[in-house]
């Protein structure tokens, strides 16, 4: 299954989740097995020889996809959530969004500095949520190998938060 065929199973949703935003809605992506197989694919495609140690998926889509492509490519699987999901010790990155701050987490022992890593999420937007977790991987200093989304929405340009970082989109808009 190809790009094309994927995009076909991206629903669009208007004014959602406000009056004047077109929402990509990916779940009639994730109910079709061949589109959430190749979407996983694609998203692993470009890593499969870089020697990722983790993935880490960025809640909650980024865990789907996340998981899927660390199965993939052999990986092990690190989320960054939400604040107050995390359990155990952890460290937290602050950032600005289009209407405010919020803030995502990850625990104090995730990684390490021998570790690759490659940081999934569902969709580049604006770049500030991405931006965040790469800014948390880097507190490791841990190798940032890349990171991809299933949909880039290239006309926010979100690519500017995270210049020089290797990025890879399944679908743009």
């Amino acid at each position: 299954m190809g790009t094309d065929q994927l995009r076909n199973l991206i629903r669009d949703v208007p004014d959602f989740p406000k009056p004047g935003i077109m929402f990509k809605d990916i779940t009639p992506l994730l109910r079709d097995p061949q589109g959430l197989d190749a979407s996983v694919e694609l998203l692993a495609e470009p890593f499969k020889n870089q020697d990722v140690t983790r993935v880490a998926g960025i809640e909650s889509r980024g865990f789907i996809f996340g998981s899927c492509v660390a199965r993939i490519l052999g990986a092990g699987f690190v989320p960054i959530r939400k604040p107050g999901k995390l359990p155990w010790t952890k460290r937290s990155h602050e950032y600005e969004l289009e209407y405010g701050r919020d803030k995502i987490e990850i625990h104090d022992d995730a990684l390490s500095p021998d570790d690759r890593v490659l940081v999934i999420d569902d969709v580049l937007a604006t770049g500030g949520t991405l931006a965040a977790a790469i800014a948390l991987v880097r507190e490791f200093d841990a190798q940032l190998v890349g990171a991809a989304t299933v949909i880039e929405l290239s006309f926010l340009d979100g690519r500017r938060k995270i210049e020089g970082v290797n990025f890879h989109a399944v679908v743009s808009y």
